[in-house]
């Protein structure tokens, strides 16, 4: 009887321990490279709570589109846009209703020279500097909102020869920290999480269409736990602290977005 017992103790035991390694399951996320120091702090503090495991890929998003129409084994894109995500939603590569925004992003024109402006309008106009970063604008959303201030500004022509594209918002501010260039357009962020001294100016929201940016479930893992859970994960508390921390806007509220 005793012996019995023992046994089923022990089977208990053993059922505990292997129940949470039969339910982990692994989300690969296709995210924007703005987004790269949020999802730094974000993904132990998720893999602690879920136990499932989080692969980050970062990149432009207008090549995760590319990427995953091509097949991809992404399971959730956090693209720096809203429209992505909706185009893959329509071709019915994302799951629909799974679509939502996790951050609205914003712009700044940072230079690592901490005298080099204080008035990044002016500074802009005035010219006084060989070369200005910008993201892709064709696959980077942050490069297309860089691009849409300085044509408000009416310097976009002018500036054509001193601005140099960088692959997306991350390869932009390292370019512009390892002197590369003067100054560059990235995201607010960026500036805050590296923490380097330097110039910034915010731009003015009526200069650039808004920077919301939404995440989706990729159809292929439309029954992941794990990416079920990263997406749910977003929307905590927690994971808003973050997000709010290193300077990005929050919507009111979440709700998931139907298909237009």
């Amino acid at each position: 009887m005793r012996q019995s017992v023992l046994r089923r103790a022990a089977l208990a035991t053993l059922l505990l321990l292997i129940m949470p390694a039969a339910q982990a399951a692994e989300v690969v996320a296709a995210v924007a490279a703005n987004f790269a120091a949020a999802m730094a702090r974000i993904e132990p503090d998720f893999e602690q709570a879920s136990g499932h495991q989080l692969t980050v890929v970062l990149g432009s998003s207008g090549k995760f589109l590319q990427q995953i129409r091509q097949g991809a084994p992404f399971d959730v894109l956090l693209s720096a846009d809203a429209e992505r995500p909706a185009l893959l939603e329509q071709s019915g590569l994302g799951v629909p209703g799974s679509r939502f925004t996790y951050a609205i992003g914003r712009l700044v024109l940072w230079s690592p020279q901490p005298d080099a402006f204080t008035d990044g309008k002016a500074y802009l106009k005035a010219g006084a500097f060989r070369h200005l970063v910008i993201a892709n604008p064709v696959v980077a959303p942050y490069g297309a909102a860089a691009q849409r201030t300085l044509e408000q500004l009416g310097l976009w022509a002018s500036l054509q020869d001193r601005i140099v594209r960088a692959e997306d918002i991350g390869q932009g501010y390292a370019m512009a920290g390892s002197g590369a260039a003067e100054a560059a357009f990235v995201a607010y962020s960026a500036v805050l999480a590296g923490r380097k001294p330097g110039s910034q100016w915010l731009v003015p929201h009526h200069l650039y269409p808004p920077l919301d940016q939404d995440a989706i479930l990729i159809t292929r893992a439309r029954d992941n736990p794990a990416a079920l859970a990263l997406l749910d994960y977003l929307k905590m508390p927690a994971a808003r602290e973050v997000i709010a921390s290193l300077g990005y806007d929050l919507p009111a509220h979440r709700p998931e977005k139907s298909a237009p």
